[in-house]
């Protein structure tokens, strides 16, 4: 660590001290920003989930995406379903949450399933955010009496980009220091990995929204099982899931200019899953920055459609 903090400062001794210092800084930020978010483990029959709430109302599930957890889905749903219970589960390796031995996406959907058995939950939405789309199609699969109603927002899709495993960038920023270095030093890099389209003009709103989901990658140490997970499991796993046989009412909001999973990939898939909606957002990348209004519209009116169901 203390190597490549001090080649980002150049070779100084003293401006290595002082990149040193800044990310000490931001670490013991991250991690009391974690500490404030509310979580819970609960111990099922398969593992250790982790969860977290807020709101009241309905109940709805709702699984983050890459690099995320708990506190990630929380902070996804800005915009969307403000009146409901959501219930934010950190997915295998992620946080709080345990990774099984020969951990699979099936095993993870049956550990939503074992959690809402915990909490006493029936049928319940599910909102599920870029990666989250893997576990949470394999829970509709799996569980289809669980789900009243699945929308899936930027998802990981079949034959899209994040689909396919990528070592070497997940090598890369499966810690703290690297992660924090593409933060500091090379912003616009880290906006191409995180999905917003090269030379997207953000507004102040939108740069919130940015700067808040990119806060939330870290602490990286307490998800590195879970990101490894994602890259070489998870993601790729989606490719082999047979879409047509889901028979629970789907949403698809997907933006055309997403760099990170296709357009074109989640139009297919859409095609694929008897009744399925699509919402195409004509630009916002894989944050629908600008759009996140209408997109929340949209998740509700389908979320309240209960002839759906």
């Amino acid at each position: 660590m203390q190597v490549l903090l001090a080649a980002l400062a150049g070779g100084s001794a003293v401006a290595g001290q002082r990149v040193a210092r800044r990310y000490r800084l931001d670490r013991d930020a991250a991690y009391a920003r974690l500490a404030a978010v509310n979580r819970t483990a609960v111990v099922t029959r398969s593992s250790t989930v982790e969860y977290a709430e807020r709101g009241s109302g309905e109940p709805l599930l709702a699984v983050h995406g890459f690099f995320g957890g708990c506190d990630e889905a929380l902070l996804s749903l800005r915009g969307l379903a403000a009146d409901r219970r959501a219930i934010a589960p950190s997915r295998f390796g992620y946080l709080g949450s345990s990774m099984p031995a020969g951990a699979t996406v099936a095993r993870q959907a049956d550990a939503f399933a074992a959690l809402l058995d915990e909490l006493g939950l029936g049928a319940l939405d599910v909102i599920a955010i870029s990666s989250g789309a893997t576990s949470a199609f394999q829970f509709a699969l799996r569980h289809p009496e669980r789900v009243k109603h699945l929308a899936v927002i930027s998802g990981n899709m079949p034959a899209g980009a994040a689909a396919v495993a990528p070592p070497q960038a997940a090598r890369l920023v499966f810690r703290d220091v690297p992660m924090w270095a593409l933060k500091v030093f090379a912003w616009p890099v880290l906006l191409r990995q995180i999905g917003v389209p090269k030379g997207f003009p953000l507004t102040a709103g939108d740069a919130r929204v940015v700067a808040d989901l990119i806060d939330s990658f870290f602490p990286v140490a307490l998800k590195t099982e879970g990101v490894a997970f994602d890259a070489f499991v998870s993601d790729p796993d989606v490719n082999s899931y047979r879409l047509e046989a889901l028979t629970v009412p789907v949403l698809i909001v997907h933006a055309k200019d997403d760099p990170l999973v296709s357009y074109g990939a989640a139009r297919n898939a859409a095609g694929r899953i008897p009744g399925a909606r699509l919402v195409s957002i004509e630009r916002g990348g894989h944050l629908l920055l600008g759009d996140r209004e209408n997109v929340g519209r949209d998740v509700t009116a389908f979320l309240t459609d209960h002839g759906a169901s």
